[in-house]
C-alpha cells in the first residue's frame, strides 16, 4: 500500500509544484531551475560520495563496523537519483540526503528501528565467550582437523560434486 502511495503521490505533488512555480516564474526559469539542480545534484552526489568511499576504506582497514559508510553511502546514492528526478519535491529530499546531518538522524532511526536488540557485530579475532542466542541457549563446540581425509572423495558421491 505504501509503495502505490509513494508512486502515484510523488507524481501528483510534482506535476502541482510544476504548475505553480512554472506559473509564477515561467517555463524557461522553470526548466533551468530543473536542470541545474540536476548538475549540482550530480557534482555534490559525486564529491560525498569519493568521501564516503574514503570513510569505508578507513573504517574496512581499521577493522570496524562498516555499517555506517555504507548506509551514508547508500543515502547518497539515492539523492543522486532523486536529484536526476525532475521535479522540485524529488529535488528537495535528495539535497537533504545529501546533509549529513540528515543522513545521521535517519542512519539512526532506522539503527533503532530495523535492528534487532541482541544483534552484535564482531571486529575480528577469538571469541571471549560464547555467544547467547536468542533462545536463550548457549552453544558450545569443540573440532579437531584430521589431516587426509579432505583429499580422499567421499565414499557415496551426491552428484553435486566433481570427481
Amino acid at each position: 500500500m505504501w509503495l502505490f502511495l509513494l508512486f502515484v503521490g510523488v507524481p501528483i505533488v510534482e506535476i502541482g509544484l510544476f504548475i505553480q512555480v512554472g506559473g509564477a516564474i515561467g517555463l524557461w526559469p522553470t526548466l533551468a531551475i530543473v536542470i541545474l539542480t540536476a548538475l549540482a545534484g550530480t557534482t555534490l552526489m559525486r564529491w560525498q560520495g569519493m568521501m564516503t568511499l574514503r570513510r569505508l576504506q578507513d573504517t574496512l582497514a581499521a577493522g570496524q563496523n562498516p555499517a555506517d559508510p555504507i548506509a551514508q553511502g547508500a543515502m547518497i546514492l539515492i539523492a543522486g537519483v532523486l536529484l536526476l528526478t525532475p521535479g522540485f519535491f524529488t529535488d528537495a529530499v535528495g539535497l537533504a540526503l545529501l546533509l549529513p546531518p540528515v543522513r545521521v538522524a535517519l542512519f539512526k532511526w532506522g539503527k533503532s528501528r530495523f535492528l534487532a536488540g541482541n544483534v552484535a557485530f564482531s571486529t575480528g579475532g577469538p571469541a571471549t565467550s560464547p555467544q547467547n542466542h536468542a533462545s536463550g541457549q548457549t552453544i558450545d563446540g569443540e573440532y579437531t582437523t584430521v589431516d587426509g581425509e579432505s583429499d580422499s572423495p567421499p565414499e557415496n558421491p551426491s552428484g553435486w560434486t566433481k570427481q
